[in-house]
């Protein structure tokens, strides 16, 4: 499985998820940094660890109907 980060708009959510199962990164905190830049790689670099550590089994993909 080649699982990517994808950017996900739904009603009621739009931010990045997973490519292959319901996954959505929730920050665990506001951005911090001393500028745009550093808040951005902070974002980045907690978005990578999260997605890296989840287990898609643990998120299935919800049907819509």
């Amino acid at each position: 499985m080649s699982r990517r980060v994808v950017w996900i708009e739904q009603p009621g959510f739009g931010g990045f998820g997973c490519s292959e199962c319901g996954w959505r990164f929730e920050p665990s905190n506001a951005p911090t940094g001393t500028s745009i830049e550093e808040m951005k790689l902070n974002l980045r670099l907690q978005l990578d660890k999260a997605f890296t550590s989840h287990v898609c089994a643990d998120h299935p993909k919800k049907i819509r109907l």
